[in-house]
C-alpha cells in the first residue's frame, strides 16, 4: 500500500505540473491584462497613464514571458505562497478561506441529500422492477437527470421567486441580517439556500440512484443471491444485507470521486444565484483576468482532484479484499 502511494503521489505530482503549466499558458494568452481590463471597466478621467501602466506591469510581473512567469509562480507555491489578488489586492489564500464556507455550506447539504434520497430510491425501484412504478420513477429520474442545472435554476428563480415570492431571487443573506436574531439569521440563511441546494442536488440524485439500481440488477443475477432465495432468505435480507452490501462497492468509490465537487462548486450556478462561493470567485477571477487567484483556485481543483482518485482506489481496495494495489 505504501509503496502504491508513493508511486501515485509521484504520478500526481507530475499530473499537476503539467496541468498548471497549460492552464497558466492558456490563462496568460486571453485577450486583455488584469490592467487592461480595469481600464476598460473604470471611469475614463481615471485611466492610467503609459508610464504608471508600464510600471503596474513590471510589478505584476507581467512583462516577462507567460513561461518565465509560471516557473516564477511554481517557485512561490513550492513556498506556500499563492501570490495576491491583483484586483483585491490581498493574498488568494485569504479569498479562498473567505468564500469556501458558503461553498461547503450547498455542497456538503447536497451531498448528504443526495446518498439519503438515492439509496432508497434506487433500491425501491430494484424490488419493484418491471412495475408502472419503477417505470415512473426511472422516467422522472432520466428527466431530471437530462435537464442542465442553470436551466432548473433560472426556471425556479421565475417560478418561485419572481412569480410566487416564496424565497429570495439570490444572494446568501438579506439586506437586513445583521439585526435578526440568530434563529432568524439561520432561517435567512437556509430560505437563501433553499434553490441553490435544490439544483445542486437533482442531478447527482438522479445519477446515483440510477446506477445503484444497474448496480443492484447485475448483483441479483449472480448465484449466490439465487441461493439465498431457495433457502428461503427473506427478500429484504438479501435486498439489504446480501445485494446492496456488495452494491456499496463502487459506491463507496465515488465518494472519492465527489472531492474536487465539495470546494469547487458550480460556476454557473454560483453566478446564478449570486451565492459567494468558490464557483462564483472563479468566475469573476477569470473575467478579470486576475492570473493569481485564477491560477490559486486551478491548483486547489488540480490537487483535489487527483486526492479523490487516490482515495476512491484506496477506498475500492478496503471495501474489496480482492483488489491488489500492486
Amino acid at each position: 500500500m505504501l509503496s502504491y502511494i508513493i508511486r501515485r503521489v509521484l504520478i500526481g505530482s507530475a499530473t499537476l505540473l503539467l496541468i498548471t503549466f497549460v492552464v497558466y499558458g492558456l490563462v496568460r494568452n486571453m485577450p486583455g491584462t488584469p490592467l487592461t481590463i480595469a481600464t476598460a471597466e473604470s471611469d475614463p478621467s481615471k485611466n492610467l497613464s503609459n508610464e504608471d501602466l508600464q510600471r503596474l506591469t513590471k510589478i505584476y510581473g507581467l512583462d516577462k514571458p507567460w513561461w518565465q512567469a509560471y516557473f516564477v509562480w511554481i517557485g512561490n507555491v513550492a513556498k506556500l505562497d499563492l501570490g495576491r489578488s491583483i484586483s483585491r489586492k490581498q493574498p488568494v489564500t485569504n479569498l479562498i478561506r473567505e468564500r469556501m464556507p458558503a461553498t461547503l455550506m450547498l455542497s456538503v447539504t447536497s451531498l448528504i441529500l443526495t446518498y439519503l434520497l438515492a439509496i432508497p430510491l434506487g433500491l425501491r425501484a430494484t424490488v419493484r422492477s418491471g412495475t408502472l412504478e419503477e417505470r415512473s420513477i426511472s422516467t422522472v429520474l432520466y428527466m431530471l437527470y437530462s435537464l442542465p442545472a442553470f436551466v432548473a435554476a433560472l426556471f425556479l428563480q421565475i417560478l418561485i421567486a419572481v412569480k410566487l415570492g416564496w424565497l429570495p431571487l439570490m444572494g446568501i443573506v438579506s439586506d437586513n441580517y445583521e439585526g435578526m436574531s440568530t434563529i432568524a439569521k439561520t432561517w435567512d440563511i437556509c430560505v437563501h439556500a433553499f434553490m441553490p441546494v435544490l439544483c445542486f442536488t437533482y442531478g447527482g440524485l438522479a445519477f446515483d440512484s440510477r446506477f445503484i439500481k444497474a448496480n443492484m440488477e447485475e448483483v441479483i443475477r449472480q448465484d449466490y443471491i439465487r441461493t439465498a432465495k431457495a433457502k428461503g432468505v427473506h427478500p429484504t435480507n438479501i435486498v439489504l444485507h446480501h445485494a446492496f452490501r456488495n452494491t456499496l462497492i463502487p459506491l463507496v468509490t465515488m465518494l472519492g470521486l465527489t472531492l474536487p465537487g465539495l470546494l469547487g462548486g458550480a460556476i454557473l450556478l454560483e453566478q446564478i444565484f449570486q451565492w459567494p462561493g468558490m464557483g462564483r470567485l472563479f468566475f469573476e477571477a477569470l473575467s478579470g483576468r486576475d492570473y493569481p487567484t485564477v491560477m490559486g483556485l486551478v491548483l486547489m481543483f488540480s490537487v483535489l482532484t487527483l486526492l479523490g482518485q487516490l482515495l476512491a482506489d484506496i477506498l475500492y481496495a478496503f471495501v474489496d479484499p480482492r483488489v491488489s494495489l500492486s
